[in-house]
């Protein structure tokens, strides 16, 4: 038995993070008659990980999202929560609670104050107007489902129940946001199993010290992440050099699927094609364009109108090429050389910065362990998941959020509801 002297609440969120917050503010939305939510969080303060996304500018969501733009478990599932609230509907959302947004490359939004603080501001401001209970520096230890309720145990030993629960903890990335993964024990704890988590979204480590002297140099680029020999994935975008290897979208879009497989004890291979869209063929023939043009210009001043003029000299040298000798000069064998570092260029991948840096966690709670109509569990009556403690992690570019946004209306009209009914039928 439940000692009756315990809080009872019709809901409780653990995590007040993106996806915590929109459940709270969705369920709130909903119900038919107020509900008592209670969002608990770990950290002592709300919102780290809002706070420091998009370069502190919150790229709320995209412009158009797909289920394609999903890497993780089922792309069924996710084009199901997706379609219950797309990403027209979360930005009309955001103008209701007054964050007004634009657009900016690639169907990128973001509040127009471009500060991170706006978005969570206006977050708290909606579920405290609401009703919605928030409380910092809860972190859940321990929960039981007993009978109809959840007992909820708080490090300290404080003790609440809940008719309702949801898990939003988020996953392992940036912990110290407060997302450590503790979200996964309560969700192994209540019959959930879990999948492996890697960083998703993490800047690569290269070996050795060559790409240090290209630090900071930025520039349009192809990744081909071969695995036991075939192709697996093929991303362009832009690539950052950096003193530690590289870094950038195309990068970091990369990252997951590099240390999935490698996770998986795979032969991985990753190659940079420094010419993002060309082939060996294309750029071999704008080279001899470019000699048949200029047949007294320097190599290296002809190929930095191509790629930056570090890069173009890199290739050179390792090319076997004297920089300052004209195109007409150059060898046939030592122009394919040229054109191959260009092209496929190898990069000796050694893992990722990790979750200090990544920007989610690919893997988690299984999909096909949820309903996709309402998130709520298979394996534990009441329980909820939504955010990122499922296995579901997008592309750089305000995915992420969109999903946090998604699952957590999908769920919160789903409790509302169930509970909703529960009232009715007493």
């Amino acid at each position: 038995m439940i000692p009756p002297e315990l809080e009872t609440d019709d809901l409780v969120i653990v995590g007040a993070g993106a996806a915590g917050l929109a459940t709270a503010i969705f369920a709130a939305r909903h119900a038919a008659t107020p509900l008592r939510i209670r969002c608990l969080d770990g950290a002592r303060r709300i919102g780290a990980k809002i706070l420091v996304s998009g370069g502190s500018r919150c790229n709320v969501t995209n412009r158009i999202v797909t289920d394609r733009d999903f890497w993780g478990g089922s792309s069924r599932v996710v084009k199901h929560v997706l379609r219950g609230f797309p990403a027209d509907r979360a930005a009309a959302f955001f103008e209701e609670i007054g964050v007004a947004l634009h657009e900016e490359a690639d169907g990128k939004l973001f509040p127009d104050t471009n500060r991170s603080r706006t978005v969570l501001d206006a977050l708290l401001a909606d579920a405290e107007g609401r009703g919605v209970v928030l409380e910092t520096a809860q972190r859940v230890t321990r929960v039981d489902r007993n009978g109809q309720l959840f007992e909820i145990e708080i490090a300290g030993g404080r003790r609440l129940r809940t008719r309702a629960l949801v898990l939003a903890t988020g996953g392992r990335s940036l912990p110290k946001s407060g997302s450590d993964g503790g979200g996964y024990v309560l969700a192994q704890s209540l019959g959930h199993t879990l999948g492996e988590t890697t960083p998703a979204l993490a800047p690569m480590l290269l070996a050795g010290e060559a790409h240090a002297q290209f630090a900071g140099v930025s520039h349009p680029a192809t990744l081909t992440l071969r695995v036991d020999g075939s192709v697996a994935i093929q991303l362009e975008g832009a690539l950052l050099w950096t003193h530690f290897g590289i870094s950038g979208p195309v990068v970091l879009n990369m990252s997951r699927h590099w240390l999935r497989a490698k996770g998986e004890g795979r032969a991985v291979e990753l190659s940079l094609n420094l010419c993002q869209g060309e082939t060996f063929e294309s750029v071999e023939a704008w080279w001899l364009e470019q000699e048949r043009a200029r047949p007294r210009a320097q190599a290296v001043t002809v190929l930095s109108t191509l790629v930056p003029a570090a890069l173009a000299l890199a290739v050179l040298t390792a090319s076997e090429v004297t920089p300052e000798v004209t195109l007409a000069h150059v060898t046939k064998e030592q122009r394919r050389r040229v054109v191959h570092r260009l092209t496929a260029l190898r990069l000796e991948a050694r893992g990722s910065r990790g979750y200090d840096y990544a920007e989610v966690t690919a893997g988690g709670v299984a999909l096909d362990e949820i309903d996709p109509a309402t998130m709520a569990s298979r394996r534990c009556p009441g329980l909820y998941l939504v955010g990122e403690i499922l296995d579901v992690d997008g592309r750089l570019g305000g995915f992420n959020f969109q999903w946090a946004w998604s699952s957590a209306w999908t769920a919160a009209r789903a409790i509302a509801r169930e509970i909703s009914s529960d009232v009715t039928r007493k």
